[in-house]
């Protein structure tokens, strides 16, 4: 008993005298500029569980610390990182008094991340986020005004497919699986609904954006349905304190494409604004000399304005309106050049005006917390004509959202609720067989990241949605990440996600609606299951930044939704409604890369192998036109700071048709100078320097030649391009 006695009365000594010695760490972390508090800063002390959270008034207070040598590491976003080590005495405790600088705005949009919901940075996000930051953004208004399929097309698992000959409509494809997979956000919130086709990327101009974020596999516990094969948040432009910005973009291409692209901004402490206007003319062109268009032409118009209130107590108010208007005429170059006759009819005009309204209302919370709110809400006219077809409709979609969300010494907690809809409503005259369609769904979600130690972080989620026609569905998400060592990362993660059938699928050709007549009683929505692992390993190795990346992706579909053929026909054609496949549509590979930077040579060698399968065609199992081997190369040069040179290359694999044949594989490359002189940029650029078209391999055009078929796309149509554009910023 007295043995015990004297065991117990020396662990309370000891533990008396570690906590006397135990001091506590305090101080109050300011905006160096202008010396105002900041709230919701992170104070982490390495190589423990210890750290703190500045309240509303920017002091923090970490406990219990053992006087010696103390390495603190300062995060807030919008400010760059203050890493600091010093002799912590534990005598007189001295408040400290730390100043953060803003950010410079190419460090700030590289490492710091909106999609996760929790502003993290890049490398502390377990789900892994690939970011294409203003540097990336800004060369590609130089070489493609226009839109950014062109710079999507760039990344690694993501393929951009043209699928219609006459309207140039494109798809974009992440890890082997259709467009309709993957969720298309401005800000956080919807952009497209299903009535948009396959026209979305086409729609965005780089000009106006800030980065680009990029989500690969399952992501439909942040962000709802439709988000199976990943998620692409476009970032807008932000007025930034003192630094307004004024800049134009001219740009004329070989096709006969002008693009007229301008942004302004300008911010002080009460209020800013930026307003982003652009106009693209694109004419018909027929490369092939056949006679029939293959590149469509375009008229587009669009304006993007934004008004920012920046209230008292750590309030925002963002107010944002866009209107999008496109005229897309292909088809017989005589009948878009205004000569029609019995064997020149064919044309297919799509006429499209869209008119969004959006805000976003931030609140800084004392406990650290931050309260956000947005919504939106958007309209769009479609006007679809044809030689055999005419077709008028409305789709009205809205997206609204609250969420909560806070930082803890090992937690970011992010909770919210939704509210979504859309309604699409034929308009008269119309002659499609299409019904009008409607849904609405509610859900809540919750997500925690949980740093269990300097190496290991936990992300877990969870969603809840309710649709009005198709019932309930449970969306767990998962993600590990382990910090081996400073060089080597690894990541794994999967979940669940669903998408509600669609009226429209953007592989239909316009002309098919006529004799599409909606969905089968009994279907169901499409549910999935998708996994992603990845480690990546970066050092320096005599000078070079060198990054080595592997990633392993499985998605599996289940009620994949198909046309099928009814029993009868409509004015000698077949009539098509949607029914699920009996078996799933699945996608596995891999995506390996090598960067190397040294100033002023960078390079990039990468390569991705996708096996995509439709497992409810015994005939023909392989998903139609995914490539199942790219490789792509990148080699950049820097001759001075006012002189870049690039050269890109990507060869394209076999891909298989829809009746299982084939296709021939085919290299593409690109080389582009860009030159600055005072205030101006200067870029030349050549597309498909080769001249790959998928014309020299057979005619596109299947007769009839007034009412014409074409087979599928696999290939450029459009041939070598040649652009020269202006880029001035003052």
């Amino acid at each position: 008993m007295k043995k015990i006695y004297n065991t117990v009365f020396t662990f309370l000594l000891l533990f008396f005298v570690a906590n006397l010695n135990a001091q506590d760490i305090n101080g109050t972390i300011t905006n160096k500029s202008d010396g105002t508090p900041l709230s919701g800063v992170s104070i982490k002390l390495t190589g423990t569980n210890k750290g703190g959270i500045s309240n509303d008034k920017g002091y923090f207070v970490i406990q219990n610390i053992t006087p010696g040598k103390v390495h603190l590491i300062i995060t807030h976003t919008g400010f760059e990182i203050v890493d600091t080590t010093f002799q912590f005495t534990g005598k007189n405790n001295t408040p400290l008094l730390i100043g953060l600088t803003e950010a410079k705005e190419e460090l700030e949009e590289v490492i710091i991340v909106s999609s996760s919901r929790t502003n993290s940075r890049i490398e502390d996000m377990p789900t892994k986020v690939e970011v294409l930051g203003s540097e990336e953004v800004k060369e590609e208004n130089g070489i493609k005004p226009g839109n950014i399929a062109s710079l999507l097309g760039d990344i690694a698992g993501i393929q951009i497919q043209q699928t219609n000959a006459a309207t140039g409509n494109a798809d974009m494809r992440i890890q082997g699986l259709q467009g309709k997979y993957t969720q298309i956000l401005r800000d956080g919130m919807p952009l497209f609904g299903g009535y948009a086709g396959s026209f979305s990327i086409l729609q965005i101009p780089p000009l106006d954006l800030q980065q680009i974020e990029l989500v690969k596999g399952a992501s439909s516990t942040l962000y709802g349905g439709g988000a199976i094969a990943g998620m692409l948040n476009l970032i807008s432009k932000k007025p930034k304190l003192g630094k307004p910005e004024k800049s134009l973009t001219l740009n004329y291409s070989s096709l006969k494409e002008t693009n007229l692209n301008t942004f302004f901004s300008g911010r002080n402490e009460k209020t800013g604004y930026s307003i982003y206007a652009g106009t693209t003319q694109q004419k018909n062109v027929d490369v092939d000399k056949d006679g029939f268009s293959d590149v469509p032409a375009v008229k587009s118009v669009f304006i993007h304005p934004r008004f920012f209130i920046y209230g008292k107590n750590n309030n925002t108010v963002t107010l944002g309106y866009t209107l999008n208007y496109e005229d897309r005429n292909g088809g017989d170059m005589s009948v878009i050049n205004g000569a029609t006759s019995n064997t020149h009819q064919f044309f297919i005009q799509n006429k499209n005006l869209r008119n969004t309204f959006d805000g976003v209302w931030e609140k800084k919370l004392k406990d650290g917390g931050s309260l956000t709110a947005k919504a939106n809400y958007s309209l769009m006219d479609r006007a679809i004509t044809t030689n055999v077809f005419g077709m008028i409709g409305k789709q009205a979609s809205w997206y609204s959202e609250m969420a909560y969300a806070k930082k803890f010494t090992a937690h970011n907690l992010v909770l919210g609720v939704n509210f979504n809809g859309e309604n699409f409503t034929k308009q008269l005259p119309d002659s499609s067989l299409l019904p009008n369609d409607a849904f609405t769904t509610v859900g809540a979600f919750i997500q925690d990241d949980w740093k269990l130690n300097d190496q290991f972080i936990l992300q877990s989620g969870l969603r809840i949605d309710h649709n009005n026609t198709y019932g309930n569905f449970l969306l767990p998400r998962i993600s590990f990440m382990y910090k081996v060592n400073n060089k080597v990362t690894m990541r794994l993660g999967g979940g669940a996600g669903y998408k509600t059938p669609s009226l429209f699928s953007s592989e239909m050709d316009e002309r098919d609606y006529h004799y599409l007549q909606g969905f089968l009683p009994g279907i169901k929505s499409e549910k999935s299951i998708g996994f992603n692992y990845d480690v990546n390993y970066k050092t320096h190795l005599n000078d070079w930044e060198l990054t080595l990346n592997q990633t392993l992706f499985y998605n599996e579909i289940n009620n994949p939704m198909v046309t099928t053929q009814l029993q009868y026909i409509t004015n000698g054609y077949p009539v098509y409604r949607y029914a699920n496949a009996a078996k799933s549509i699945s996608s596995k590979g891999t995506e390996s890369y090598v960067q190397a930077i040294k100033a002023p040579f960078e390079i990039y060698l990468g390569y991705v192998y996708t096996d995509a399968n439709r497992n409810y065609n015994a005939a023909n199992p392989h998903l139609p036109l995914i490539a199942k081997h790219k490789f792509a190369t990148v080699f950049a040069y820097e001759f001075d700071e006012d002189f870049r040179f690039g050269i890109e290359s990507a060869y394209t694999g076999k891909q298989y048709l829809d009746n299982g044949s084939s296709t021939d594989p085919y290299l593409f490359m690109a080389v582009m100078m860009r030159y600055d002189i005072g205030k101006a940029s200067f870029v030349l650029n050549c597309e498909n320097l080769f001249d790959k078209r998928q014309n020299k391999n057979g005619s596109l055009v299947i007769p009839p030649f007034n009412n014409p078929s074409f087979p599928e796309i696999w290939a450029p149509l459009d041939g070598r391009v040649i652009n020269l554009s202006m880029h001035l910023k003052w």
